[in-house]
């Protein structure tokens, strides 16, 4: 009798052991999921509030602007619901106040206005934002955060603006190629630029002037090369 008795506390003992340990390890991984549901909203947090500050310096429109801080709005609620804070509902009231300021029905800024930074490396910046900012317009989108319209409305625009980017830095890198008489890598870049525009739809007033003055920068190379040649 003595011998089940103990036969039993040691099995009592040993399920207690396995039960504490699996509720251990249940809680724990509860744990791990809820930090890293944290760190990837504080990821798209922090990487929407930089697509703000970039975008504030495009021609884009406010609606854009308005996504964005409702992106950053949703993240920080969310971080909010897993760890409560007094900082965080701060925030959160800051970015809903900034959200209310926001004049919806302000013009949108003429990109014929747009003028290509001088510095290459601020270039390249700048066209990381634009694909970014189309990246994160899509992510919205996908996830019902967007309207299908809306987001075909600011896409072609951000997609406009792009081709704007890229076309005028390539123009840039011509003439600076032509500058230091490296006339066919002042023609390559032409010849890229007029094959963005041409593949550009719908043409519009830009792509078909823009055309029109990089095929006669072109002719221009390549009569230079005729003389050289004569």
């Amino acid at each position: 009798m003595t011998y089940t008795i103990i036969i039993i506390l040691i099995a009592v003992l040993i399920v207690c052991g396995i039960t504490a340990t699996a509720i251990q390890q249940h809680n724990e991984k509860k744990a791990s999921e809820k930090r890293e549901e944290i760190s990837k909203h504080r990821t798209v947090f922090e990487e929407t509030e930089e697509a703000v500050v970039a975008a504030s310096q495009m021609p884009v429109s406010q609606v854009l602007i308005a996504i964005l801080r409702k992106r950053s709005l949703n993240c920080l609620i969310a971080i909010n619901e897993h760890n409560p804070s007094q900082d965080l509902v701060s925030k959160i009231e800051t970015v809903k106040q900034a959200i209310k300021k926001i004049d919806l029905d302000q013009a949108v800024p003429d990109q014929n206005n747009f003028t290509l930074p001088s510095s290459d490396k601020v270039i390249i910046k700048y066209i990381q934002a634009v694909k970014k900012l189309r990246q994160i317009l899509r992510s919205e989108n996908s996830k019902g955060n967007v309207s299908s319209k809306l987001f075909t409305q600011q896409d072609k625009a951000l997609e406009s603006l792009q081709l704007r980017v890229n076309v005028e830095t390539l123009h840039k890198r011509a003439n600076d190629a032509l500058s230091t008489n490296m006339a066919g890598s002042a023609r390559q870049y032409v010849e890229k630029a007029i094959i963005a525009l041409e593949k550009h739809r719908p043409q519009n007033e830009y792509t078909t002037q823009k055309k029109a003055e990089l095929e006669t920068f072109r002719a221009g190379l390549e009569s230079n090369v005729k003389d050289q040649n004569l």
